[in-house]
C-alpha cells in the first residue's frame, strides 16, 4: 500500500481497514475509528504493531498496552502482521499511523533491518518510536527499547541444563526460530554461553520458526541424525511441546532434558506437568504498558525515553537444582500469560 497522506478521518478509516490483506487491525469498523482502544479526540494517541495478533505473547502485550492506555487517558491503534516475518504489513501499519497522527508507536519488529526506513520516516515526523521485545538493527533506529534480556533468558536455562545434568556428557539438539532473527540469536547465544558449550556442541540445529508442528518435525529429524540426543533448547514452549511430543513418541520424554523460554501460562503448566524441565518467563503485558506511559510523558513535557530498559526474566521450575535461583511453578502460574 502507498503511504496515506492526512486524510479526513472517515476516508483514513476506510484506508486503514482496506489494508487489512497486509496486516490485521483491530476495531476497524463502524463507531469504534481505527484500532481505538479508549477516550476522545484530544487524547494522546498511541500506535502498537505486534508481529501477528494470535500469538498469545502478543496478545498479552496489546493487553497491557490497553490496560495502560485506558489508566493514561490515551487513545490506542493496533495492528499486526498476517503472520511473523510479514514486515511489508508493519510498513503499512506504520504508515497508517502516522498519517493518522499518533504521537508514538510501539513495534515488535518482524525483520529487524528491513523495518528501519519505516521507522526512520516516522522519527523524521516527530514520531516517537519504540521497539518492544525485539531490538531493530541497529538498535538505535528506534528511540528506546523495552524487552527482555533474551541473552539472558537463554544463559539462564542454560546454566539450569548444565547443572540438571550432572557432569554427563550432553549431547544437545538446538530448535531454534528462523535464521538472522535477533530474539532467536540471542536466546540461542544465551544458552550456549550459560551451558559452558559453542556450536560444535550442538549435534543437531533445526529451525521451527516458534511453531509446535514444525518444533515436532525439528525433533523427529533430529532423533534420526543423532538418536543419543540428552539435552533440547527449544526458542519457545510451543516448539518445546512439539518436540516432547516427538520424544513420546519414540519413548524418550523421560531421558531428554528439555528446556525453553516464554513462560506463558500453556508453556508453565508444561513444566508443571513435568513435559519442559525449566522455562526463562518473561514479561509483555510489562513492555506494553511501560511504552504506552513513555508515549504519554513525550506528549506532554517532550520527554524522550531512550536506551534499554530490562523488563525482567525469572528462571521457572519445580526441579531445584543446586546454585542456579530459580522460582517454582506456583510462582511461574501466577505470573504467566496467554
Amino acid at each position: 500500500m502507498s503511504r496515506i497522506s492526512r486524510l479526513p478521518s472517515p476516508l483514513l478509516r476506510a484506508a486503514a481497514c482496506t489494508g487489512v490483506a497486509a496486516l490485521a487491525l483491530t476495531a476497524c469498523g463502524s463507531g469504534s475509528g481505527s484500532g481505538t482502544a479508549s477516550t476522545g479526540s484530544g487524547s494522546v494517541k498511541v500506535g502498537l504493531i505486534t508481529k501477528t495478533d494470535t500469538n498469545p505473547f502478543f496478545v498479552k502485550m496489546k493487553e497491557g498496552a490497553e490496560r495502560a492506555a485506558k489508566e493514561n487517558g490515551a487513545q490506542l491503534s493496533t495492528a499486526a502482521g498476517k503472520f511473523d516475518g510479514d514486515n511489508a504489513g508493519q510498513v503499512t501499519a506504520i504508515e497508517n499511523m502516522v498519517a493518522a497522527g499518533v504521537k508514538g508507536i510501539l513495534i515488535t519488529p518482524s525483520d529487524s533491518k528491513a523495518i528501519v526506513p519505516a521507522i526512520q520516516k516516522a522519527r523524521a515526523k516527530g514520531v516517537l518510536v519504540i521497539a518492544l521485545d525485539t531490538p531493530t538493527d541497529p538498535e538505535s533506529a528506534v528511540d528506546a527499547l523495552f524487552a527482555t534480556d533474551n541473552l539472558k533468558a537463554g544463559q539462564l536455562i542454560g546454566e539450569y541444563a548444565k547443572a540438571a545434568m550432572k557432569g554427563k556428557t550432553a549431547k544437545i539438539a538446538a530448535l531454534d526460530l528462523a535464521p538472522g532473527v535477533s530474539v532467536g540469536v540471542q536466546r540461542h547465544n544465551g544458552f550456549l554461553k550459560g551451558f559452558g558449550a559453542t556450536d560444535k556442541d550442538v549435534v543437531c540445529a533445526q529451525d521451527t520458526g516458534g511453531d509446535q508442528a514444525k518444533g515436532q518435525t525439528a525433533m523427529e529429524n533430529c532423533l534420526q541424525k543423532a538418536p543419543g540426543i540428552n539435552v533440547v533448547y527449544t526458542i519457545n514452549e510451543p516448539a518445546a511441546l512439539g518436540a516432547y511430543t516427538a520424544l513420546k513418541a519414540k519413548g524418550r520424554e523421560k531421558d531428554v532434558l528439555v528446556v525453553s523460554v516464554d513462560g506463558g501460562c500453556t508453556g508453565t503448566k508444561a513444566v508443571k506437568d513435568g513435559k519442559i524441565a525449566a522455562t526463562s518467563q518473561q514479561y509483555p503485558l510489562k513492555m506494553a504498558a511501560e511504552g504506552v506511559k513513555a508515549v504519554v510523558t513525550y506528549a506532554k513535557d517532550g520527554k524522550k525515553a531512550s536506551g534499554y530498559t530490562d523488563t525482567g526474566v525469572t528462571l521457572i521450575s519445580n526441579k531445584a537444582q543446586d546454585g542456579i535461583t530459580s522460582k517454582d511453578t506456583a510462582y511461574g502460574l501466577e505470573n504467566c500469560w496467554g
